[in-house]
């Protein structure tokens, strides 16, 4: 069982929902400026963050810790942890990812601009249905029980990334237009 329990934690963490349900706390000292001029600049610039970072997650080899690098570039704070923390231990176990995610349903939900470590936060639906991981010896981790298509928050912070954005945190939600 407990292992059941690590593969479920491995395969949301390889398709994106690496996190710990919490974002960085602002520091009350830092002044934070307007990165994006309009709420509709922040969502369309996190929608291609996590697109970007999606693609990175597609072109991970477990066997090849330097392919987890695109992946960190495009988190921060604990998402940027638990990536890490995530593949590190994959690589160890042997692991082997098969297939690629997808995502749709991409919501933007809040624009903080005063906010640089929680500037916008979106809903998004991770499909995950091609998604395979196998141990070592080639037996699957993923639950019988794992939903196809994974609804997530994420939270973006400002960053230094061709966005302007990175990825600092997701967790599970509930959203009905995903198709659970």
């Amino acid at each position: 069982m407990k292992s059941r329990l690590v593969a479920a934690a491995a395969v949301l963490a390889i398709a994106g929902l690496m996190t710990s349900g919490c974002s960085a706390q602002p520091d009350p000292e830092r002044t934070p400026s307007a990165a994006f001029s309009s709420e509709e600049e922040a969502f369309a610039a996190a929608e291609a963050t996590y697109r970007a970072y999606v693609d990175a997650l597609n072109q991970v080899d477990l066997s090849d810790p330097e392919t987890f690098e695109d992946v960190y570039a495009w988190t921060t704070g604990d998402a940027n942890a638990g990536a890490r923390k995530s593949f590190t231990q994959m690589h160890a176990d042997g692991w082997t990812v098969l297939g690629e995610s997808t995502f749709d349903n991409f919501m933007g939900e809040e624009f903080n601009p005063t906010s640089p470590e929680d500037a916008v936060t979106a809903v998004v639906c991770l499909d995950v249905t091609d998604v395979d991981v196998q141990d070592a010896s080639g037996v699957s981790v993923v639950p019988d029980t794992r939903n196809d298509r994974q609804p997530a928050t994420l939270a973006f912070a400002i960053g230094d990334s061709s966005t302007g954005l990175l990825i600092a945190g997701s967790t599970a939600t509930e959203d009905p237009t995903c198709g659970q």
